[in-house]
């Protein structure tokens, strides 16, 4: 296990372009003082100083945490010249309560502490942000073997089907990220949960409803992921209120986060879990189709979503001029007078989804203004509803 564990944070080290000496501190985290730990059973000197400073900052917190200063000291005496480098024990000892008298000020201030160091003042975007989410939802899939390319899946699907409904390639991006990210919050919940074969209990029950927020919680200390935390958080949420964490309902819950629900819903049906074996395609199309009898889905972005993921399927009849029900709605809503914006609002959508509809609808029905637009919409009954 803890092979894996450091294994996993060096793929995730090298994946984001962090240098050689993060690596080697990182491979060295369960290295022991003695020479007893793992990868390499490296002793003394051979520990890089960074490394020393981990393992130790990693035991300590914990102790103290749980009794105190008095318990943390006591851990760090135990275990000098064994697991810990003895001259840094001596100068923790002698400092402890100056040393741990603010941990709890120096998370409150982590934009604070990050900003102070120019290390730091690098952004991130593009191409380099995209390689960066990627591997932080790769990181987190290999936690359980029963979720292995879950987030590349769920990132690849919510695009796809982006295209489809025929919303901006911002939305389609912002998906995409989105997908790579919306289970980060699975690293705070046991893997004893997770990988549960027997019944759950309501506690266990409370954790997994949990996760979710706890994306959004991870990446809020981030200005520039805030509102894709925001959005990765709402994947379990449900339009009938069935979901979580917070129980949204329809409108509430914005058109790019229900395409990113259904998604996840899909491609984890297609994977096993401790409890079942992976389902059929065909057995998770009819799992999408319960959820939209249900009241819990949208018909229109389950069908678009089943289309992205290679699935034929027979369009609602009725729809004159290849309009989706989506694009029905902003025709109806353009031919009774309502602005971009009012139209925006009223279906939960951004204006610039709004644009890219009424775009669309004017090249599927062969107009160019709202006017011949309305007289489409009026000769074609889409007026009676």
């Amino acid at each position: 296990m803890i092979e894996n564990h450091w294994y996993a944070a060096d793929q995730l080290a090298r994946q984001m372009g962090l240098d050689e000496s993060v690596r080697i501190t990182v491979q060295q985290t369960f290295e022991r003082w003695d020479g007893n730990g793992v990868p390499e059973s490296a002793a003394g000197a051979a520990i890089t100083p960074t490394a020393r400073l981990i393992n130790f900052a990693d035991v300590v917190e914990v102790f103290h945490r749980a009794g105190g200063v008095d318990a943390a000291v006591k851990i760090a005496r135990e275990r000098s010249a064994s697991q810990f480098d003895p001259d840094l024990v001596n100068l923790f000892c002698r400092h402890a309560d100056a040393i741990l008298s603010d941990l709890d000020d120096a998370v409150a201030h982590w934009r604070d502490i990050v900003r102070s160091d120019p290390e730091f003042s690098h952004a991130l975007t593009g191409n380099s942000l995209d390689t960066a989410l990627a591997a932080l939802g790769d990181f987190v899939d290999i936690k359980s073997p029963y979720t292995l390319g879950h987030s590349e899946a769920v990132s690849s699907l919510a695009a796809a089907t982006a295209s489809e409904l025929g919303l901006p390639e911002s939305d389609a991006k912002t998906l995409r990220r989105a997908g790579w990210v919306h289970d980060l919050g699975r690293l705070g919940v046991s893997n004893s949960v997770w990988d549960a074969v027997g019944p759950l209990t309501e506690a266990d029950r409370e954790q997994i409803r949990i996760h979710p927020y706890l994306t959004e919680r991870m990446l809020a200390y981030s200005n520039q992921l805030n509102d894709l935390g925001r959005l990765a958080a709402m994947h379990h949420e449900r339009i009938d209120g069935s979901g979580y964490p917070r129980a949204m309902e329809g409108r509430a819950i914005p058109h790019s986060a229900q395409v990113l629900a259904v998604a996840d819903a899909y491609i984890s049906k297609l994977e096993p879990r401790p409890y079942r074996p992976a389902s059929t395609k065909d057995e998770a199309m009819e799992h999408l189709r319960a959820e939209v009898k249900e009241g819990k889905m949208s018909g229109e972005i389950v069908d678009s979503v089943l289309v992205a993921a290679g699935h034929r399927i027979r369009r609602r009849p009725g729809s004159p001029g290849g309009l989706t029900p989506r694009e029905i709605e902003v025709l109806r809503l353009l031919a009774r007078g309502s602005t971009g914006p009012e139209i925006a609002e009223e279906l939960a959508i951004s204006k610039k989804t709004v644009g890219s509809h009424i775009e669309h609808i004017y090249a599927k029905i062969g107009v160019t203004n709202r006017a011949r637009a309305s007289l489409y919409a009026v000769s074609h009954g889409l007026m009676d509803h």
